[in-house]
């Protein structure tokens, strides 16, 4: 009885704790509109090249001070944010300047360097957040540093970049950023294609820039 009395109160006491967490936490899910684009150089022929997707899926659970609307008054410092994308390795394509497509055969490549078939997915995990500069108004972004770590071809970086926050219209919020990052650090030797003009030589830093277009799980607090 003695151990019943113990016992029934801390499972109170745990109950109580997770629900008044899952109440001050909020779900971000991915909406249509996000996108990703990874921009690099070669020697020859076309001395830059792109890559696009409009494919990103995941979710970030946010603490009350995330600035989930515009005008919130959050102070610098870091914040409860923990959470994770991902983006088909086969939803990136080639493009012309203009946005078109530009290479099967330039796809097909990406797709081996990276190995699609064994890796799907190009993982981006969300570990920490920290405010450095609030919004100046309602049209302006936070600004924060986030860390992170990131998976592409079966290998696992850190990663550390300032991103954009941006609560917009329609109860949306927009994050968006950009860092370089190096294929050798992934273990991913640039291509270099042999064509009639000679070899094609790609360089090692890639600059990788995102939006990632988010809003409230509304389903999920109105449990």
């Amino acid at each position: 009885m003695k151990i019943r009395r113990r016992i029934i109160p801390n499972l109170v006491f745990l109950l109580a704790a997770v629900t008044v967490h899952a109440a001050e936490t909020t779900t971000l899910k991915t909406q249509p509109g996000s996108k990703i684009r990874i921009d690099g150089t070669a020697n020859i022929l076309h001395t830059h090249w792109a890559v696009q997707s409009s494919l990103i899926a995941g979710s970030i659970e946010v603490g009350p001070v995330f600035p989930t609307e515009p005008g919130k008054t959050v102070t610098p410092g870091k914040v409860d944010a923990k959470g994770e994308c991902s983006v088909p390795v086969r939803s990136l394509k080639s493009i012309e300047d203009d946005g078109k497509p530009y290479s099967d055969a330039m796809d097909d490549v990406m797709y081996r360097k990276l190995k699609a078939q064994a890796n799907p997915k190009i993982i981006y995990r969300l570990m920490e957040l920290t405010l450095k500069e609030s919004a100046k108004d309602k049209d302006s972004p936070y600004v924060f540093d986030s860390k992170g770590e990131v998976a592409v071809a079966g290998v696992t970086n850190p990663v550390a970049f300032p991103v954009n926050v941006l609560p917009v219209t329609g109860n949306k919020i927009r994050i968006s950023g950009n860092t370089a990052l190096k294929m050798t650090d992934f273990k991913i030797q640039p291509p270099a294609p042999t064509i009639a003009l000679g070899a094609i030589k790609t360089g090692d830093e890639v600059k990788i820039s995102f939006e990632w277009i988010l809003t409230p799980n509304t389903a999920a607090a109105a449990k």
